[in-house]
């Protein structure tokens, strides 16, 4: 392989509601595309699918190869936070999948979920949320 390859940072945001695709240049500061899972399905309950994931990263891959990108390095990011969940939704793994089934080249795979380093009280009261 004489062509060198050309990085770019796929940065996956996934929740249980949705899924966000965003590719820059290595640098992060360029936007090449960006895609959700709300803008390949029309049920609002399937946003967060793998399925739509899938969609996605295949709508994001072919204009980042376009853009001349032939490997990524994925950034993976969940809620997190103070209340929201710090495991990344259903449609992670699959964007992942989807973008290297693509012919892109996957580097490294990093979890950049951010995690309060003890922060304000949690909301709920003393004795949590009661169901």
């Amino acid at each position: 392989m004489s062509q060198q390859t050309r990085w770019g940072i796929a940065h996956i945001y996934a929740s249980y509601n949705n899924t966000i695709i965003h590719i820059t240049d290595i640098t992060g500061t360029e936007t090449i595309a960006r895609s959700s899972g709300g803008q390949v399905v029309k049920s609002h309950r399937l946003e967060s699918s793998p399925t739509a994931a899938m969609m996605a990263a295949k709508k994001v891959a072919e204009i980042a190869r376009d853009h001349g990108i032939t490997g990524i390095h994925v950034k993976i990011k969940a809620p997190g936070g103070q209340n929201g969940p710090t495991n990344p939704g259903p449609g992670a793994q699959a964007a992942v999948r989807a973008l290297s089934r693509m012919g892109l080249r996957i580097g490294i795979i990093e979890d950049v979920t951010p995690l309060p380093h003890d922060s304000c009280r949690k909301k709920g009261g003393k004795r949590g949320r009661r169901v």
